[in-house]
């Protein structure tokens, strides 16, 4: 059984090479690769790409691997993989214990390591049973990430799709501000950042071909946060 294509990874690793290998060797197997070289911005770009497995050094500059590990856990169940040199025994039970799915020592098979991403895709496959959400002429596939308009797709952006996901998900209900701002950005966030859900709501509404001034779909409640409409009766 193959992994999804086009699948999101993100790798986090301060060794350049690497990173051009694993991208070169992903990208053929028609993953799609982000990267970065700095724990911080780690966490920054998992909170912003959203994606459906990192691969994660321990030893990086600033913030350390074990740091990343635990900030995302924070807040999201990927699955990550640890790709490492450290190979001591202590080190792989700390990685696993602090929610590493898998850990894998440098040097490294590349037909290795593209096994064991098959297999974190395809188990979070089979454990993930997410339904399909229907508002009138709108549909949400949470299993395929994949949102329709009276029958078009509708592109939307990692984070766009993780905002209709948690508003779509909690439809009638008021997400406030801060929820909205945990479940999309995760720990990586202030509260000085509501405005960029105001951008976010905005171009979400765009692509949904909403009037705002008569929501079918995206209600702001002022000062407070954002309600999915339920379809009227």
């Amino acid at each position: 059984m193959n992994a999804p294509l086009g699948a999101r990874i993100l790798v986090i690793d301060d060794e350049p090479q690497i990173r051009k290998l694993l991208k070169v060797t992903l990208q053929a197997h028609q993953f799609e690769l982000h990267e970065c070289g700095e724990g911080e911005e780690g966490v920054i770009q998992a909170s912003i790409v959203h994606p459906d497995l990192i691969i994660l050094d321990l030893g990086l500059p600033g913030m350390s691997g074990m740091e990343v590990l635990h900030r995302i856990r924070e807040w999201s169940q990927v699955p990550i993989i640890v790709l490492t040199a450290k190979d001591q025994e202590g080190d792989k039970i700390a990685a696993l214990d602090g929610g590493a799915d898998d850990y894998v020592t440098k040097p490294f098979g590349m037909g290795e390591l593209v096994a064991r991403i098959r297999v974190a895709l395809r188990h979070v496959a089979k454990t993930t049973d997410e339904p399909i959400l229907r508002f009138g002429s709108l549909t949400i596939d949470l299993s395929q990430r994949q949102v329709e308009l009276e029958g078009d797709l509708v592109k939307l952006t990692p984070t766009e799709y993780e905002m209709l996901k948690v508003l779509a998900s909690n439809a009638g209900k008021i997400i406030t501000q801060r929820q909205l701002l945990q479940q999309v950005w995760g720990g990586h966030h202030h509260e000085s950042d509501s405005h960029y859900l105001r951008v976010y709501v905005g171009h979400l509404r765009k692509k949904l071909n909403e009037d705002p001034t008569n929501p079918r779909y995206i209600q702001t409640e002022p000062g407070i946060g954002y309600r999915f409409l339920l379809p009227a009766e």
